[in-house]
């Protein structure tokens, strides 16, 4: 029960910190693991995970995407030939019940692209003053987004692994000198979800 008179003056109520989920995004498929801890609060809308995504990731939000929550899908809304997605903007994560489900799965780019396996490691209170949503862990880069998918991606790293060869120094043209893909940078991540907090 909230105290309408715990240190703030009478009548004045204390607002509830809510909850947040610590989920494990995980990009299927490819040993060794990318992954990442996201914190987010139970009341995110479904729209923003799929935002915060792309940004763990380094994906630029060109291709279609889908959620999978139970027996449901999520994401751009359709209705054709007994496939229906549900909007994920009018949604959150308690809406459709992810603390019950407590596994979920994003595919972005469906042809040659990826497959996020998410899963609800625990739920706690948020804290006092806290950002949320948040990367407190993770490994390795994520795959690029053009790359050509899981194969392509597999050949990528063993032709940077070769950079005197032609595919080698292509790769590494096409990447940009800076891109390490064991590298997850999680300071740049986070400034980047800062954008979402507003």
């Amino acid at each position: 029960m909230i105290s309408l008179h715990e240190g703030r003056g009478p009548g004045v109520k204390k607002t509830p910190r809510g909850k947040v989920y610590a989920l494990r995004l995980t990009v299927a498929s490819i040993q060794p693991r990318i992954w990442r801890r996201l914190l987010v609060r139970e009341t995110m809308w479904l729209s923003r995970l799929h935002e915060a995504i792309q940004v763990l990731f380094g994906w630029y939000d060109y291709q279609s995407h889908v959620f999978f929550v139970g027996e449901k899908r999520y994401g751009n809304p359709m209705d054709h030939d007994g496939v229906v997605i549900e909007d994920d903007r009018d949604v959150t994560l308690v809406d459709v019940c992810l603390s019950e489900h407590d596994r979920a799965a994003y595919d972005y780019l469906f042809a040659e692209g990826w497959h996020v396996d998410i899963r609800l490691e625990k739920t706690v209170a948020a804290e006092k003053g806290a950002a949320y949503p948040r990367c407190v862990a993770g490994e390795r880069a994520g795959p690029p987004e053009d790359c050509g998918g899981i194969e392509a991606y597999k050949d990528m790293l063993y032709c940077l692994k070769h950079p005197e060869t032609d595919l080698g120094r292509e790769w590494r043209e096409w990447l940009g000198p800076g891109h390490d893909p064991e590298k997850c940078d999680l300071g740049a991540i986070n400034k980047a979800l800062k954008r979402l907090t507003k």
